[in-house]
């Protein structure tokens, strides 16, 4: 601890330093806020069908969120997404100024969106702010013969913005049809009655796989902020040699880890109310049934991407699978004047964030 305390103040000693902490602080800020954004995402269901009060309902998603920490760590054993976003961005185009200013945007457009409820990703509102400050950094997608941008990293989360809520929306269809074949002789009222009790599994599952999924994308952009610092401004030949800097910081700066997954689970019981009211009952009308049907498919579709360390939206994910669970009613179902207003935020999210993030770069040159 004394060591922790030590290499903190010798940090405050000097501008790098204090902008190493500002973006850690700013990224936990981030995390609270992903948090209470996302909150909709794992219980805007079971409050929509009165399984708990809001109040409990962001109670046991919280819980979920944090005891994804012990999952990751104890049975996963690594952080997939955390290393698929902190090497999003090619590391000679990485600065503290780069990763400052891709975090303020993302906070400032996590916030715009929350303030009109629309349920927008922040994985892509943080990728799209890192993604633009560099290419601002860097004056174009590619310098001195290497490209800004890692593809091969950024490919597939571009693709997962279509692929998560498609995916989610044949898995909720498919499990639809089958539940509903299996209760087909059920009486209706037992049937709710035990639906109601397995919205709680689904939900939770959900909320493991948001924590494991969310939580993650901040300690991304923490490792590529300290990964710098150390091998560029305090000096550390371990990060030079370290085969996997991304796991080499994670070892020695375990606090980020369950810090991230705490902040989260912080953010998720401040709620989100109206992005709730949004996934909770204006896409389609939502029964207990379909309720845990659309968790159980959003579940595992993260648990799929994370398998693979692509880090997808949450939001997109329950998005799809709650159409996929109306469109077997019919596709009236779906309120699809909503979801064309949910299409184009998930599509601007990149850009505008990217946009965004380059004009704060600029700006934060300016003082730095």
């Amino acid at each position: 601890m004394t060591e922790f305390f030590s290499a903190f103040s010798s940090m405050l000693s000097s501008t790098p330093g204090i902008l190493l902490i500002t973006i850690i602080l700013l990224a936990f800020v981030f995390d609270y806020i992903n948090g209470f954004h996302d909150a909709a995402n794992s219980i805007a269901t079971i409050v929509a069908t009165k399984v708990l009060t809001p109040f409990q309902a962001v109670l046991w998603a919280a819980a979920f969120n944090f005891a994804a920490y012990f999952i990751s760590v104890y049975w996963i054993g690594e952080f997939k997404i955390g290393n698929t976003i902190a090497k999003s961005v090619n590391e000679h185009f990485i600065t503290l100024e780069v990763i400052l200013a891709g975090i303020i945007a993302a906070i400032s457009w996590n916030l715009l969106t929350w303030k009109f409820g629309i349920p927008s990703s922040s994985s892509h509102t943080l990728i799209g702010g890192f993604i633009g400050a560099a290419l601002a950094h860097a004056g174009g997608f590619s310098a001195g013969g290497e490209d800004v941008i890692v593809y091969k990293k950024v490919i597939p989360i571009v693709l997962f913005i279509v692929l998560a809520p498609l995916i989610g929306m044949i898995i909720a269809s498919i499990l639809t049809i089958i539940t509903l074949h299996i209760c087909k002789k059920a009486k209706p009222a037992k049937a709710e009655w035990w639906f109601k009790k397995l919205q709680l599994v689904s939900s939770a599952l959900f909320s493991l796989g948001h924590g494991m999924n969310d939580a993650q994308k901040v300690m991304g952009i923490i490792g590529a902020a300290v990964i710098f610092y150390h091998m560029n401004v305090d000096f550390d030949p371990a990060y030079v040699q370290a085969e996997d800097k991304f796991q080499y910081f994670v070892a020695h700066w375990g606090w980020v880890p369950i810090t991230s997954f705490i902040v989260i689970a912080l953010g998720t019981m401040g709620g989100g109310w109206k992005i709730i009211k949004t996934m909770g009952s204006k896409i389609t009308k939502v029964t207990p049934l379909e309720g845990v049907v659309a968790e159980t498919s959003g579940a595992m579709t993260l648990y799929i991407s994370e398998h693979f360390g692509i880090p997808v939206s949450t939001t997109h994910t329950i998005t799809g699978s709650i159409i996929g669970v109306g469109l077997t009613k019919r596709v009236s179902a779906v309120r699809w004047g909503i979801t064309i207003s949910l299409l184009w935020a998930w599509v601007l999210t990149i850009p505008v964030s990217a946009i965004l993030a380059a004009l704060i770069y600029y700006v934060v040159t300016l003082f730095i």
